[in-house]
């Protein structure tokens, strides 16, 4: 039977499997078999997605045999199996695998835009992970593209259906692409498939499309000069059309580890107070001298910030000016009472903004304005708490971006009868080729 017939021929949208799980929207075909959305039974349902692969298909008990493997696998960036079993719709016989639903994958998004290299190295981490756990248990994935590579509650993982044990003399598929190694037509699955699989998807991630590849000449993929190092290299070292050649998946993590431990430090710890290298006597000179004139500066701004808040609302800037020898006598130097507006109803103001950190191949995709609206809660010290999106626009990339951002504004705190407060803010950014932008407005508390 065509597994195209399950959706075409009939209509089992709506239908029951095994009792459970209702068909609830047709996802796709995956080669393997027709993939439904689902929910999962409950007091508090869940989406789910559940695989229907025919039981007359010739793979087909080969395929439970692996599912009833994969089932007890369990690792952060693998998606987990959730149920399987056999059933029965419309006098078909099925076997069918329950699994946690993708959001979207990779291979949705690169026909958009490459990832930076920023991005690949990221998503290589987890994805090497998961690869590797696979391979300790004895198994290999042996379909890893792009469409395998998916989203779940906005964390990479990997795809678990297609996962077989090592070794099996498990049929090709019927149309060998360039995901598939040279061995895969004449073999068992191996782990050395996969790393040709991660050569070949590394190179559609940075460029947008695999390496050109002619199977019948038996010499090895060309990586394009687009694809930067330490990347290109890499994807080199996979694509060798002798097994033994490849690398395998320590060394790619080796070459990876010094600049991904720096990002990593990058992203977690604050930006030092202090120079954490020695630097020469007349630098240190110099930098004493700045930080005391930046401090000198930053005293007279709040002296006139604080003697602008404190005047009057209708006198002028000239009024102001000529007032100012009057601050000094005793009676005008006194502290305002704590019940004065000027210190009752501050509003609340931005101390220190952070654009989004987007990388040039980012922001070559954007045509026009993409717009994400960001509501950012601030406790009394003037941090941000909580950071949520109001309005994601069109990029889940750019929604991301703007919200790794606002949570790493400061605020001064609003001030209700002489104190600070906790605060709401929205901030608007909007992201266009030349840069992004943002625009802060304070929404609570209302003074």
């Amino acid at each position: 039977m065509n597994t195209a017939a399950i959706r075409h021929d009939t209509d089992w949208i709506g239908q029951v499997v095994d009792g459970k799980f209702t068909l609830i929207q047709w996802l796709g075909n995956s080669g393997h078999g027709d993939v439904f959305l689902t929910e999962l039974p409950g007091d508090s349902p869940q989406k789910a997605a559940i695989k229907l692969v025919p039981a007359n298909s010739p793979s087909a008990e080969l395929q439970m045999v692996g599912w009833s493997a994969v089932k007890r696998l369990s690792h952060p960036h693998l998606m987990r199996l959730l149920h399987v079993g056999r059933c029965q719709i419309s006098g078909t016989k099925l076997f069918y695998a329950v699994m946690e639903f993708a959001e979207e994958n990779l291979a949705q998004i690169l026909p958009e835009r490459p990832l930076s290299p920023t991005e690949t190295r990221e998503m290589l981490d987890p994805l090497i992970g998961a690869l590797a756990y696979v391979h300790q248990e004895g198994m290999v994935h042996g379909h890893l593209k792009p469409s395998n590579i998916m989203v779940v509650n906005d964390q990479l993982k990997l795809s678990c259906d297609v996962v077989q044990t090592a070794g099996r003399d498990v049929k090709p598929p019927p149309t060998l692409t360039v995901y598939d190694a040279p061995e895969r037509a004449r073999q068992g699955l191996t782990p050395a498939i996969d790393i040709w699989s991660l050569g070949a998807t590394l190179v559609e991630t940075l460029n947008q499309a695999p390496p050109a590849w002619d199977r019948s000449k038996h010499t090895d993929p060309l990586v394009p000069s687009s694809v930067p190092s330490p990347f290109a290299e890499i994807a080199r070292d996979c694509l060798h059309t002798d097994p033994a050649l490849r690398c395998t998946l320590n060394d790619i993590q080796a070459r990876l580890k010094p600049a991904s431990s720096v990002a990593a430090a990058s992203k977690i710890k604050p930006m030092p107070t202090v120079m954490p290298a020695p630097v020469a006597k007349a630098d240190t000179t110099r930098l004493r001298m700045a930080v005391i004139l930046a401090a000198a500066l930053i005293l007279i701004v709040g002296i006139v910030f604080l003697a602008t808040r404190s005047r009057p609302s209708g006198s002028s800037t000239a009024e102001t000016q000529t007032a100012a020898p009057v601050a000094e006598t005793p009676k005008t130097a006194s502290p305002l009472p704590k019940s004065s507006p000027a210190v009752g109803s501050l509003k609340g103001a931005v101390v220190s903004r952070v654009l989004p950190d987007v990388s040039p191949s980012a922001s070559n995709t954007i045509h026009g304005t993409v717009k994400v609206r960001v509501k950012a809660a601030v406790d009394s010290n003037g941090s941000v708490s909580d950071a949520s999106l109001e309005s994601m626009g069109p990029s889940r990339y750019f929604s991301g971006l703007a919200l790794q951002a606002a949570r790493q504004w400061k605020f001064k705190p609003p001030q209700v009868d002489g104190k600070p407060v906790p605060s709401t803010w929205i901030l608007q950014f909007e992201f266009r080729q030349r840069g992004p932008s943002v625009t802060p407005s304070e929404i609570s508390p209302a003074l």
